[in-house]
């Protein structure tokens, strides 16, 4: 088992190691306003513990370091990014991949293309408040879909106008095979996070699919 993932406590509800899709189907859909809204299907891939081990150990994951102000710190996950024609690190992610844009080819109208990984270690690893808006995502309506493995751990999302239209901060925890779609304004108008917590926190790897041309 890799030193990494070593932490994992499995879901008392994901007891196999048979990687298995759901339908998207149970997709519920959540308006948050300004446009923007969030589809979530808790537990769409079974076995996503085994997925986790997987991930942890295969993905060559690399530490980054940002300038921030006067200095250059480092960036609190790991990071993973597979381009268009990149081969994923599994193929369960491919069939979800190519899940999503069949299910979303109406709204979408292209399909998914990029995966970028996060593998938040702890609970002292997050991602500060923030849009997609590298790119087409700063100025048109798209998609941002995250599956979520490893233990869960909370993304917050709030208007990027800081709630001046009477919005309240919207939490869900996502792990276990989660799934949440981010869609319609949600990168220009609401920001989205994982902050840090105190709390006992198992590791987590996010897989995000998101359009071309959008970051």
């Amino acid at each position: 088992m890799s030193p990494l993932s070593r932490h994992l406590q499995g879901s008392l509800f994901d007891q196999t190691d048979d990687l298995r899709l759901g339908p998207l189907g149970g997709l519920r859909r959540t308006a948050l306003g300004a446009g923007a809204w969030i589809d979530v299907l808790p537990g769409w891939l079974s076995g996503a513990d085994t997925l986790f081990e997987r991930l942890a150990a295969e993905v060559p994951w690399r530490a980054e370091r940002r300038k921030m102000y006067d200095n250059v710190v480092a960036v609190p996950r790991l990071l993973a990014f597979y381009k268009q024609r990149d081969p994923l690190p599994h193929p369960v992610l491919d069939e979800a991949r190519a899940a999503l844009t069949a299910h979303y080819a109406a709204e979408l109208g292209e399909p998914f293309t990029t995966a970028g990984l996060c593998f938040y270690r702890d609970g002292r690893d997050s991602v500060a408040w923030h849009g997609d808006r590298i790119g087409r995502g700063a100025r048109a309506d798209t998609m941002v879909a995250i599956l979520s493995v490893g233990a869960p751990r909370d993304l917050l999302l709030r208007p990027a106008d800081g709630g001046g239209g009477g919005a309240a901060t919207v939490r869900r925890p996502l792990g276990h095979g989660d799934l949440i779609v981010m869609g319609g304004s949600c990168q220009r108008t609401w920001e989205h996070c994982v902050p840090k917590t105190a709390r006992a926190a198992g590791p987590r790897i996010s897989v995000q699919f998101r359009p071309h041309g959008v970051r």
